[in-house]
């Protein structure tokens, strides 16, 4: 990779700009340009779309991204030590990559995007949920983006494509598979970071759906799954039982056993019970 960008490799950088993973910052640094590159790919054809990276660090991605082809790369890192680095890549590749420094959580990008537009990112860990529900529950479908190209620690990561009945699946799989198609692309083992981390990694692609599987209306949706996995142990006729009085006759008219727990319960099922509790049904 950095024969083709004619820039120096990572680990380079990093001693160049006294570059040190930030534990308070959620980072870890990917430094293997190889597999930047592959992440890069596993975001689909990037070229003639804006690409979104959130966290880039010393560049690793960003490179990957832009090499790939990307239009534009929208780069937004907190940490201004970063900068420097991100700013040599500015200028490998003229008018192709804008970088913001602030927190993504308040920060509006679409002012710098022009649509499509792709989200890929090693995001820090201590952002990276809120970052994912955000883009999965916009007050408008389909979303601005067309597809999420994210790296989370591997559980995280389990828990966005589990199925029901099993001891991952929870709100982030029904919010995720609610609107999107979501798979598991690659995996990546600590030493693949510097500082290595304690978990391992994955790489998640979620390609957003024209409209959601099943008609409910997202806030219903939100705060019915949320209730119910709160307490997982509990059966659902006692962890819903603030979202409706007569929550019961509900569930029994969703095809839900009032006694059965929410891992147990299927995407199309909580749908259902969000559209009765809305009383469309």
């Amino acid at each position: 990779m950095a024969t083709i960008d004619g820039l120096p490799p990572l680990r380079e950088v990093l001693r160049t700009h006294d570059l040190v993973a930030k534990k308070s910052l959620g980072q870890n640094f990917l430094l293997d340009l190889n597999l930047t590159a592959k992440i890069a790919r596993s975001a689909g054809d990037l070229t003639g779309a804006d690409v979104l990276e959130i966290g880039p660090g010393p560049g690793g991605l960003t490179r990957g991204l832009l090499a790939e082809g990307a239009r534009k790369v929208l780069a937004i890192e907190k940490d201004t030590r970063c900068l420097p680095a991100l700013a040599e890549i500015a200028a490998a590749y003229p008018g192709r990559l804008e970088v913001i420094n602030g927190d993504a959580l308040e920060i509006d990008p679409l002012s710098h995007l022009t649509p499509p537009i792709k989200i890929a990112a090693n995001l820090p860990y201590n952002v990276g949920t809120e970052l994912l529900v955000r883009w999965l529950t916009p007050k408008n479908w389909p979303p601005f983006w067309e597809s999420l190209t994210l790296m989370f620690q591997r559980e995280v990561a389990e828990r966005i494509v589990a199925k029901p009945g099993s001891n991952h699946y929870g709100r982030l799989a029904i919010l995720a598979q609610w609107r999107a198609e979501a798979k598991i692309v690659m995996s990546l083992p600590p030493e693949a970071f510097t500082p290595a981390p304690k978990v391992h990694s994955a790489v998640v692609h979620l390609r957003a759906l024209p409209e959601p599987r099943y008609p409910a209306n997202a806030a219903t949706l939100s705060r019915v799954v949320a209730a119910g996995f709160n307490q997982r142990r509990k059966m659902l006729r006692a962890s819903l039982k603030g979202v409706a009085p007569d929550i019961e006759a509900k569930l029994e008219k969703a095809g839900i056993a009032p006694t059965e727990r929410a891992e147990k319960v299927t995407l199309e099922q909580f749908c259902r019970l969000a559209r009765i509790v809305d009383g469309q049904e």
